[in-house]
């Protein structure tokens, strides 16, 4: 039940992780003017998060039959309120047993755009996916076709 209750606040980040707030380059460079120069040899960008996620074997399009009504309405809502600037998927083969084969990517304007993220989502996400145990009911089933290896946190770069 504990694995249950942990993929499903997976999912509910990784959903959530769809939010916004990016830096522009105008409001990078005033910050640089202001602060002086960065010694770092890279400049800091968009904030993503990746759900790395595991199918049963032949059931993918199974899975992304389930998303495409329940998270891609979310993605698409956050994108529309600017929550989030981009949402990725990628498919491919797993290096290993215990690889994943599918990658959420939800990028983010910056950090600061997770702060308070879950009081930006949560109407989101009732809206889509029905009251909360509606939505355990719908994470417990996707627990018979995936499984959630891990969510991760990082920032884009861009070298100077």
């Amino acid at each position: 039940m504990r694995t249950r209750i942990l993929a499903i606040i997976a999912l509910t980040c990784g959903v959530s992780g769809i939010c916004f707030a990016q830096s522009s380059p105008a409001a990078a460079t005033a910050t640089t003017k202001t602060s002086g120069v960065s010694s770092a040899p890279y400049n800091e960008g968009p904030v993503w998060t990746l759900t790395m996620i595991k199918t049963k074997t032949g059931l993918d399009d199974d899975y992304f039959r389930q998303i495409t009504g329940t998270v891609k309405p979310i993605y698409d809502e956050e994108k529309k309120q600017r929550i989030i600037v981009d949402y990725k998927i990628l498919m491919g083969d797993p290096h290993g047993r215990d690889e994943a084969n599918i990658i959420i990517m939800v990028e983010y304007p910056n950090m600061a755009a997770l702060d308070g993220l879950r009081d930006k989502m949560d109407p989101l996400i009732e809206k889509v996916m029905g009251n909360e145990d509606q939505r355990r009911a719908t994470a417990v089933k996707r627990l018979d076709i995936r499984e959630i290896l891990g969510v991760r946190t990082m920032r884009e770069i861009t070298l100077k």
